[in-house]
Parts: C-alpha cells; sequence; structure tokens
C-alpha cells in the first residue's frame, strides 16, 4: 500500500533571490578592503521605456494585455491570481536576467524574483491587482533549470529555476541526492536560499549547508560566481538569508552525496491520544538517529469528517528493517499505533512519492493540464521550537487546532512538527545566515480553503496557533515559510544574524532595488 503523502508543503519555496555586497562585510559587520564593482545605473526621471527592454529580450518579455502575459501571471498559490505586475521576463539565461536587473535599476523599478512560485506571502508574484501588494517587474527564472553532475567531484550544478522533482530525477540517473523537501514543484532556488529544512535534513544537512557556490547577479547588472572565498558575505547571505533581498540566484553548485535506499514510514493514532504523542514525539525525534527524520501533524477541518488525524511519518536512510529500532524510542512512550507501516524505496521513488508523483516523471510532476498536482488556497505561518511544550501547553494547542478545523470554509487545517537536530544542526549559528541552529523542530501552521474565498479569516486563523506556542517557544519563524503578520520579521526568521544582514544589505542594495521583505524592508 503506498503511504499517504505529506498533506502540507515541507518547503515553500520563496521569491527567488540573493545577496551581493559592494565591501566584504566580515562576521563582525565592520567592511574588509576589496575592490568596489562598478557604480549602480541611476534612477531614470522618467517612466520606464519598455519597448526598449524589448528590443534586448523579445518576446521573453511578457506585458499586461496579451495572452502569454495573462497565462504567466498565476503563481502556484491560487490566492495570488489577481496579481497585476508591471511585466513579466521570462529569463533563458544569466544574460536575460542581467539586462532585467539593469533596466529595474536604471528605470527605479523593484523586483520580484519566482523560482517554483510557491511563495506563501505572495511576494513572488510581482503585486498589483487585488494583491495588496506593490507593483514590481517579475523575472522569472523558470526556465533556468539544466541539472549536471560531476562525476569526479560529484558537485552538481542546478539552474536556480529548477523544480524539485526534476531535480531528483536527474540526480537519482547519476546515482546522487541532496536533502530537499517534498513538493516536487518547488524550486530549487527558494528552498536553498531560506535554508531548505526537508526530508533528509537530519541525514544531510539543510539544502543550504550542501551549497558549495553561487552564481548571482547583483544590483549593478554583473553575473559573479561567489563561494567561501570568492565575495564570501554573498555567499554567507545566500545559504539561508531568504529570496528576493539583494540579487537574482542563477544557478547553484551542490556537493551531492550517493543516493540512499529510504524506508518510508507511517504511523498514526485517534486523535484522543494527540497529548500523549506530542509530548513524547517532541522529545523524541530531535535527539533520535540522525539517519531518521519525522513529522508530526494533527490536521482537522470539513475534510476530517470524523475528527482530527493525528500521524508521525518520516524516512530512514540506515540498513533496510533498522527504522524498527530507531522508532522504538517513541513508541514505547505511546499508545500502539492504529498504523504501522513501512516499505523500502530507491531515492527517486521516495522523493516522487513524497511529491505526490508516484510512478510519474518529473515532467509530469506539475500543476495544470496533465499534471499530477493541484494548486490549493492556503493561509500558513510558522514558529521555531526551542523548547519541549509542557503538559497544559499541548492540550492549548490542541484546543486551538480544534477550533481552527471549525471556522467556515476550513477543508483541512492544523500543524505539523518537522525534527530538526542531526546534521540540520551541525553548524555553528552563525555560520550561514540561517537563523535557527540548536532548535529543535520547525512548525508550520496551515489552513486550506476554496479559491477565489477572502483569505484574511484563514489567515487570522493560523496566527491563532502561532500565538499558543509564541509564549514557550519565542517569535522565532521559518522564512520559507513567510507571514506578512510576523512583527519585527528580521529578528524572528534570522536571530542574531539579522545584524549582520542588514548591513550586508545597506552595502549592497542601498537603493532598494531587491525588495528585503524578510527584513521588513
Amino acid at each position: 500500500m503506498e503511504l499517504e503523502r505529506r498533506h502540507f508543503l515541507i518547503l515553500g519555496a520563496l521569491a527567488l533571490a540573493g545577496c551581493a555586497p559592494v565591501k566584504n562585510l566580515g562576521p563582525s559587520g565592520s567592511p574588509s578592503i576589496l575592490p568596489s564593482p562598478s557604480p549602480s545605473p541611476s534612477v531614470s526621471a522618467g517612466p520606464p521605456d519598455w519597448d526598449a527592454l524589448a528590443q534586448s529580450l523579445g518576446d521573453r518579455l511578457l506585458r499586461p494585455g496579451s495572452d502569454a502575459y495573462r497565462a504567466a501571471v498565476p503563481t502556484e498559490i491560487p490566492v495570488y491570481d489577481g496579481a497585476a505586475p508591471p511585466a513579466i521576463v521570462r529569463a533563458r539565461d544569466a544574460s536575460d536576467v542581467a539586462t532585467a536587473v539593469s533596466f529595474a535599476a536604471a528605470s527605479g523599478l523593484r523586483i520580484a524574483t519566482r523560482s517554483g512560485g510557491h511563495n506563501y506571502a505572495g511576494w513572488s508574484s510581482g503585486g498589483g491587482g487585488n494583491t495588496g501588494l506593490p507593483e514590481e517587474l517579475v523575472i522569472n527564472v523558470h526556465g533556468l533549470n539544466s541539472v549536471e553532475v560531476d562525476p569526479g567531484t560529484g558537485v552538481a550544478r542546478i539552474g536556480a529555476g529548477a523544480p524539485l522533482a526534476l531535480v531528483y530525477e536527474k540526480l537519482a540517473a547519476a546515482g546522487r541526492a541532496i536533502g530537499g523537501g517534498s513538493c516536487g514543484s518547488v524550486g530549487i532556488g527558494g528552498l536553498a536560499l531560506g535554508g531548505g529544512v526537508g526530508v533528509l535534513a537530519r541525514a544531510f544537512g539543510l539544502t543550504s549547508d550542501q551549497v558549495a557556490a553561487i552564481e548571482i547577479v547583483t544590483p549593478d547588472g554583473k553575473t559573479r560566481t561567489v563561494d567561501a572565498n570568492t565575495d564570501p558575505d554573498i555567499f554567507w547571505a545566500c545559504r539561508g538569508g531568504g529570496g528576493g533581498l539583494l540579487g537574482v540566484v542563477t544557478a547553484f553548485h551542490l556537493n551531492t552525496k550517493p543516493a540512499p535506499e529510504v524506508t518510508m514510514y507511517f504511523l498514526s493514532w485517534d486523535a484522543r491520544n494527540a497529548p500523549a504523542v506530542i509530548a513524547a514525539w517532541q522529545e523524541w525525534a530531535p535527539q533520535a538517529d540522525p539517519q531518521l527524520w519525522s513529522t508530526l501533524k494533527l490536521l482537522t477541518g470539513s475534510t476530517h469528517p470524523g475528527g482530527a488525524s493525528l500521524s508521525v511519518s518520516g524516512t530512514w536512510i540506515g540498513p533496510n528493517g533498522g527504522h524498527t529500532a530507531a522508532l522504538a524510542g517513541l513508541l514505547s512512550r505511546v499508545p500502539a499505533p492504529g498504523r504501522n507501516q513501512a516499505t523500502r524505496h530507491g531515492y527517486l521513488d521516495a522523493m516522487m512519492r513524497y511529491a505526490g508523483c508516484a510512478g510519474s516523471t518529473a515532467a509530469q510532476c506539475v500543476s495544470g493540464p496533465g499534471g499530477k498536482l493541484t494548486r490549493t488556497s492556503f493561509a500558513a505561518t510558522s514558529g521555531i521550537a526551542t523548547r519541549a511544550l509542557t503538559a497544559a501547553e499541548i492540550t492549548a494547542l490542541i484546543q486551538a487546532t480544534e477550533a481552527v478545523g471549525k471556522v467556515a470554509g476550513v477543508t483541512e487545517g492544523g500543524f505539523s512538527f518537522d525534527a530538526l537536530g542531526g546534521q540540520a544542526n551541525a553548524l555553528g549559528a552563525d555560520a550561514t545566515a540561517f537563523g535557527h541552529r540548536g532548535a529543535l523542530f520547525s512548525a508550520q501552521y496551515t489552513a486550506n480553503f476554496a479559491d477565489g474565498a477572502n483569505a484574511d479569516p484563514y489567515r487570522q486563523a493560523v496566527r491563532t496557533l502561532r500565538a499558543v506556542t509564541t509564549p514557550a517557544w519565542g517569535p522565532g519563524a521559518y522564512v520559507n515559510y513567510p507571514d506578512a503578520g510576523i512583527e519585527n520579521p528580521a529578528s524572528a526568521y534570522f536571530g542574531d544574524n539579522a545584524a549582520r544582514l542588514k548591513k550586508i544589505r545597506a552595502a549592497v542594495d542601498p537603493r532598494g532595488v531587491f525588495p528585503a521583505w524578510q527584513l521588513g524592508a
């Protein structure tokens, strides 16, 4: 029997972006001496000359009124289908990206970058229309999707617009793997830039930890390749600093590992066991064998007419059968599950099953005509667990989840806890921009609803869940699950790393060609 697929996206891909300093800032934020790049173009006093840009880009520049523009507006989240950006650049290579960035800088335009189009807050949509967001020029890098593996080093060069299903398919063909998310249509760009919490994170580390170098177009229109030795501050900020910040990443160089065999397991209980299961899981999951990853879900809503569903599922990449001993630390503390199943798969098969695309090719693992996936309207926010919840706090969270399920129009709502620990916490707190080393797990609060409905009641509903856990955990949040309602986002997303990230931003893009929504700017 095929394992139940995950109800929520593990990784919401953000608007694609990167970071590029004019000055090299050390860990303390103090500048060191480096050659300065060319000055940025001056801001145009008049309106953008779209005809001039069209002469350079041809039919890769999409303007309002054309069928191609209308087809290109929707992202993967129907909530933002009413966006009306002034133009969309459908980039075919880094040269197109550089042309668009230079044009925007010279024209006084801000840029929204798009990889997979999963930005929860709509910041990859380009805004305008009925979104309530400012209009921005969209640079869509979906066409930059090549995947090439060096057979000698195992390093993969992956175009920033490559969807995860394609990445996994190409890597598996070479016998290689990376740790990433479960949604096949998410772009590698947003995933890696925001950190990348995924189904192999405890064994392989965050996706951003596996990045060895980055190709990026900076606000001056230059294309650079950066790593730990060349422009190290760009490299630091682009590993966990989130998308849409200070440039457009066009490709990543990732260290890969031999593709593992994967045991996918699924456990479920009656919801009345939620207090015991949550209490045991939060103590066990972050400390379990790093070869094991797990997610705990409590879901309710109109698609659960019999009541809430409670499950723990995940992956094991150790020896076949070894998951039994690894799970014993949980099962010895809780009532026997109603379902307890596990199946062994190759790496690609496992990743496609998580994506809801079992037996399909990467080309079929998409939404739209002929695709296996369906776009869903939802609201979401997040939290970062810094300690175990008390019994009273668990009870309050369960009650709040039940209340979300009763909100009119919620088809499915609740929370998902994704285990950290292991290699996800192996690096130091300031080794990259990712702000949550040492956390126990990430939390995602989600409410699905019908397309076309007003999203505000559902945003409020998920924020009530976040509010329940914030007194226990503090204000931390995961930048790949962006929420415009989070106060002081820089601190919430990046903690102590926010100060350095802000200094890099100020040095690189003082005119704000790239919006810094994750820094509150």
